[in-house]
């Protein structure tokens, strides 16, 4: 009995820092760690994933501190290290809501000054649309297996215990915040294109007929037309998000 307890004690140093890196990523992780998942899901394939990743990862374990303080340290970067993963990972699937708010701003579903009343936010109904897409896509296409795989290849990067770079973690995170702000442009960029021919030729109109209350008149057109395009390009813009969403997930520190 001695023995076994023993035993277990030195392997809780390692199960909790092998958790506080997997659960602090499971809840950034794009269709594993959303929102409106159940916490007792997310924290149950936490404790699933650390105890299948706990004998593997047991050898590169460092040695247990004598000091408290020293062990909390640990833990505390084992924990900025999920998170800072799991935001990573997650920038990329916030490209495809946050490109169907700059459609929805063009459109004119949706302005940047009025909340809208039925969501309480500013992303309108199509940000919230292809917000509740995004996952569904994630999981359907099993393209959550590649942040899952690269977060255990981040072990062998930043061993546990080990404080996370400070240079090439910046680094990481402004390439993929650019990249997933340029991704966001990309997917919107038809209604890009529709917006401003629309307002140059509205601009012309409104010259010819001053009197008219323009934008009264140019509204209801600019939302129809704004819609015909949605449902022309819907499938691709979706189609176009998945491709670069696996791209990108599958260069992720750890991955490959």
């Amino acid at each position: 009995m001695t023995a076994s307890i023993a035993e277990l004690l030195t392997w809780a140093p390692a199960f909790a820092l092998v958790l506080a890196r997997v659960g602090a990523a499971m809840a950034l992780l794009p269709g594993v760690g959303e929102a409106d998942a159940p916490a007792v899901m997310r924290i149950g394939l936490a404790l699933s994933v650390t105890v299948l990743l706990l004998p593997e990862l047991q050898p590169m374990m460092p040695p247990v501190p004598v000091a408290g303080l020293s062990m909390g340290l640990m833990i505390a970067s084992e924990v900025v290290t999920g998170f800072w993963f799991g935001w990573v990972a997650r920038l990329i699937v916030l490209a495809l809501p946050v490109g169907a708010q700059f459609i929805g701003y063009l459109i004119g579903l949706s302005s940047v000054l009025q909340p809208d009343p039925e969501l309480g936010t500013q992303s309108g109904v199509l940000g919230k649309l292809f917000e509740l897409a995004a996952p569904v896509l994630i999981l359907l296409s099993g393209l959550y297996r590649l942040p899952l795989s690269a977060l255990v290849g981040l072990f062998e990067l930043i061993p546990p215990g080990h404080i996370l770079p400070a240079a090439d973690s910046t680094e990481i995170a402004i390439r993929a915040v650019g990249t997933g702000f340029s991704l966001a442009l990309q997917l919107a960029s038809p209604f890009v294109v529709l917006a401003i021919v629309w307002h140059v030729a509205i601009g012309q109109f409104a010259r010819i007929a001053s009197r008219m209350q323009i934008y009264f008149v140019s509204m209801p057109g600019q939302i129809m037309t704004g819609l015909a395009l949605l449902t022309i390009t819907a499938s691709g813009i979706l189609l176009a998000w998945r491709d670069s969403a696996q791209s990108f997930l599958a260069t992720l520190p750890g991955g490959g």
